[in-house]
């Protein structure tokens, strides 16, 4: 398994006053179904007080996505895979440049630490450990 730093970013379309955030990324490898696994970890969310209907960008407790698995791409109305958003997100890329900076995920051209280095500086994330 791979664990990246931990890093105290900045809410992104949340409402203001929400609190700092921290994000991490961990890589595992698995022989579970990308769907099997997604409902997983939504279970271990609720189990760790996410409420199972929430609105989006609401602050929580806990918010575990599945940002990809090998090269699988799917994309349906339950989830897509890569994350959708993940190359739009520093608090994303920045921890997954830690693990896999080399890594060109499903779709992408560029490998993940090109996607970091090509978003706009922005202050606001910054490792805590």
């Amino acid at each position: 398994m791979l664990v990246s730093h931990i890093y105290e970013t900045e809410p992104v379309d949340c409402a203001p006053g929400t609190p700092m955030y921290l994000n991490a990324v961990a890589e595992i490898r698995s022989k579970t179904e990308p769907l099997e696994l997604l409902h997983a970890l939504q279970q271990i969310e609720q189990r760790e007080g996410r409420p199972a209907i929430h609105e989006r960008n609401t602050p929580r407790t806990l918010d575990l996505d599945l940002l990809y698995a090998g090269n699988t791409q799917l994309q349906n109305p339950q989830f897509t895979l890569p994350h959708p958003r993940l190359h739009l997100r520093r608090f994303v890329l920045a921890p997954l440049a830690d693990i896999r900076p080399e890594l060109i995920l499903p779709g992408f051209q560029q490998t993940v630490a090109q996607l970091l280095a090509g978003l706009p500086s922005k202050p606001g994330v910054k490792v805590v450990s």
